[in-house]
């Protein structure tokens, strides 16, 4: 019964918050700041989940500097989750088919997120040329997630390059983001525990060649697994 009330209200939440973005994206659409906005909104529904978040900042992350934020992607219940995280003058890249999703597209889309199809390589490659020159010319970060998919319980899966191959060609720095295990979460429990959503220091990008991108993805793919651990049982103490 629990898990039932829970599934309403979450549908009710996400179409209430989605209906408010879209408004609000009426009167200054594509703002660099309409998607910190709404991920704001959508962080208090991860009460609905019974979900407590803790998020850590570093001193090291300036609110000056364009960044490459990459985060480990677990399940749907990042939308809320993570979102707690997102902060002032960010955007996200995601597939061009969430668009069509009713409400949550459209407010996608409004809110200056980055399209990208990713059944076309070459437009997919054009999306990174889109992405640099959006980073350069409105001083905005970008999130991606490198893994790709939902890794569903399965730790930290491996990288893909394009997020690297983003922060390389626009100058900017790696921003690993990194939240405890969330595959434990159940919507028949009332309480679902604590998560830890921290970002790590900058990595810089420049002086790095095409070359390097690979190396580079393994090497922070195994910071973030470790940090990830550490995490997970510090949540569960």
């Amino acid at each position: 019964m629990l898990a039932f009330i829970r599934i309403i209200l979450l549908a009710i939440a996400i179409v209430v918050i989605a209906s408010l973005s879209i408004l609000m994206c009426l009167f200054r659409p594509f703002h660099r700041n309409n998607v910190y906005r709404t991920a704001q909104w959508m962080a208090k529904v991860a009460y609905i989940v019974g979900v407590k978040i803790e998020v850590r900042v570093p001193a090291s992350i300036s609110p000056n500097c364009s960044y490459v934020y990459i985060g480990n992607h677990q399940n749907s219940y990042d939308l809320f989750t993570i979102s707690k995280a997102v902060l002032p003058n960010t955007v996200s890249v995601g597939k061009k088919s969430l668009v069509w999703i009713p409400f949550f597209g459209q407010m996608y889309w409004l809110t200056g997120n980055i399209l990208i199809d990713r059944n076309n390589k070459n437009k997919a490659s054009n999306t990174i040329t889109a992405t640099v020159a959006k980073i350069k010319r409105k001083g905005i970060s970008v999130w991606l997630f490198p893994e790709g998919t939902r890794s569903y319980g399965r730790g930290i899966l491996p990288f893909k390059t394009g997020a690297f191959r983003t922060a390389l060609q626009a100058g900017s720095a790696i921003v690993p983001c990194v939240c405890s295990n969330s595959s434990e979460i159940r919507l028949n429990r009332w309480n679902n525990g604590k998560l830890i959503i921290q970002y790590m220091d900058p990595i810089p990008t420049v002086g790095l060649t095409i070359e390097d991108i690979r190396k580079l993805a393994n090497q922070t793919r195994e910071q973030m697994t470790i940090k990830f651990e550490q995490l997970s049982q510090e949540a569960n103490a």
